[in-house]
């Protein structure tokens, strides 16, 4: 599995990227808009949610969703409160470094604002 320490890494190296208040949160945001989150579970309906350890939501644009949902679903999931919504939830025992982080850095490109986009593309 995947640890926190190089998912922050991952993130943390894009520009303005910003970490949760916890040093082990892998809740991330650009200007305050989130890329990444710790995936909450309802056990029953309408219960409470309670954190799922190993799985975290990303942000993504729906048609990435889709293919990911449909390529590796092993790796890849949703669930009736993410059905619709643009982002995946993500088997960290599953899922590659590699893979992880290109998908992170994706989240970055949908959240963070096209001038920082381009900037970052030209390596300013």
């Amino acid at each position: 599995m995947i640890d926190h320490p190089k998912i922050r890494r991952a993130v943390l190296a894009l520009p303005e990227a910003e970490a949760g208040e916890s040093e082990d949160s892998l809740s991330f945001s650009v200007r305050g808009k989130g890329l990444s989150w710790p995936y909450l579970a309802r056990a029953t309906p309408k219960g409470p949610r309670q954190l799922v350890p190993g799985v975290l939501a990303v942000r993504c644009r729906m048609e990435k969703k889709e293919l990911l949902l449909e390529a590796a679903p092993e790796t890849f999931f949703e669930d009736d409160h993410y059905r619709g919504y643009p982002a995946v939830l993500v088997r960290l025992d599953a899922v590659e470094t590699d893979e992880l982080s290109a998908l992170l850095q994706d989240a970055w490109r949908v959240v963070a604002p096209k001038s920082l986009v381009k900037r970052f593309d030209a390596g300013a």
